[in-house]
């Protein structure tokens, strides 16, 4: 099952504020919060909750209806970044939130090999068409 990486995110922040009350380390090490502001992490869960919905919609879909699914959440998540200055998401997220549609989409039953390699692309290639992040 697809986790989001959102819920990561959340976990890391929470950590590190266990370890600054703990007294484990300083505020000056604290970085979490600042990478994974609570507006980012619930713009990313709606979105993302989103793309979960939209494709608990699609029954027998076409290659178009699930690019057309994948293209809308990769809008959202562009929305969302270009909303924290173009930072919300750097590379480490980018391939969390690559991996994650990629596994949504394959536990939907849908082959991402083959369906990517019908438009010419290579598998991890499905959102590059919109990605701005």
């Amino acid at each position: 099952m697809a986790k989001r990486p959102s819920k990561h995110w959340r976990g890391a922040v929470a950590e590190e504020a266990r370890k600054l009350a703990a007294s484990t380390i300083t505020v000056e090490d604290a970085l979490m919060a600042d990478l994974y502001p609570v507006s980012l992490l619930d713009a990313t869960d709606e979105a993302l909750g989103g793309f979960e919905s939209a494709l608990g919609t699609l029954h027998s879909p076409s290659d178009d209806e699930v690019v057309a699914t994948v293209q809308q959440v990769v809008l959202d998540l562009n929305a969302i970044n270009d909303q924290h200055d173009g930072a919300g998401y750097e590379t480490g997220e980018r391939e969390e939130l690559c991996q994650y549609i990629d596994q949504a989409l394959t536990d939907r039953g849908i082959d991402v090999p083959a369906l990517t390699a019908r438009y010419g692309l290579a598998r991890y290639e499905i959102t590059d068409e919109w990605r701005d992040w």
